[in-house]
């Protein structure tokens, strides 16, 4: 793992996934080393030549452009990231994201946490503290032995499913993200989310050609099928509602 500590430019950006919320992300590449992630695309401005998830570059200043940027900023939703996990295992050490958290509360900034890590729990005493804030995990299969494959050094399914029922337990607003949706037991899924996730995303494999051998290799080709993800998608849909957990199909 090649690490290197960087000064950013500029911390928030607008994101894609809405015109009137920002993402944060402390650190560009990522430890869990997901096979389909979308974020390799930042290597294209980055000029790394390692392997996503054989690098991260830590944005040692993030504090400090976060504290100057709030002054200027609308008071829009502020999600914790947007192309890299706030809390992979790098935060331990460099604790970027807490930091962050501690800025924002201090103004009330809405925020959204998005991780496939438990380490979010450590900051449990600044979450508790925001008046409009919510923490997702993805889970994009209830199989582990999927997960090693599409997700090979991320934190097991149980994990991530722990640490939602602590955090909602405490009276914090959860989600899941169920994207990309990868081969699961729908029914079996929605029964481990159930009880402790407030509202449910769910999204189909967008960037099938980068794994499409990983597929093949595992006879897993059906799973890539276009009717695969939309009868998924309503399979899951279909439980949730059934345990009156609001679902947003994303495709």
């Amino acid at each position: 793992m090649k690490i290197k500590e960087i000064n950013a430019k500029k911390i928030l950006t607008i994101s894609r996934i809405s015109e009137q919320m920002y993402s944060l992300n402390p650190y560009i590449g990522c430890q869990h080393s997901c096979k389909y992630c979308y974020a390799t695309f930042m290597k294209r401005f980055t000029n790394h030549k390692e392997n996503w998830g054989n690098f991260i570059d830590v944005k040692i200043n993030s504090p400090y452009l976060l504290k100057e940027e709030l002054q200027k900023a609308k008071r829009w939703e502020v999600m914790l990231s947007s192309v890299t996990d706030p809390y992979q295992s790098i935060e331990r050490k460099y604790a970027l994201t807490r930091e962050c958290l501690e800025i924002l509360l201090k103004y009330q900034f809405p925020v959204s946490i998005l991780t496939k890590s438990p380490l979010v729990l450590r900051d449990i005493d600044l979450l508790i503290r925001f008046e409009n804030l919510e923490v997702g995990f993805t889970i994009t299969t209830d199989d582990d032995e999927i997960k090693k494959i599409f997700e090979p050094f991320s934190p097991s399914i149980y994990e991530r499913i722990k640490a939602l029922e602590i955090l909602h337990r405490r009276g914090i607003r959860t989600y899941a993200f169920i994207g990309p949706i990868l081969p699961l037991n729908p029914e079996n899924l929605v029964k481990k989310l159930r009880k402790i996730v407030d509202f449910v995303y769910i999204d189909r494999m967008n960037y099938p050609k980068k794994v499409i051998n990983l597929y093949r290799k595992h006879g897993l080709e059906s799973y890539l099928n276009e009717d695969y993800f939309y009868k998924m998608g309503h399979e899951l849909k279909k439980f949730f509602n059934l345990e009156q957990v609001e679902v947003k199909i994303l495709f």
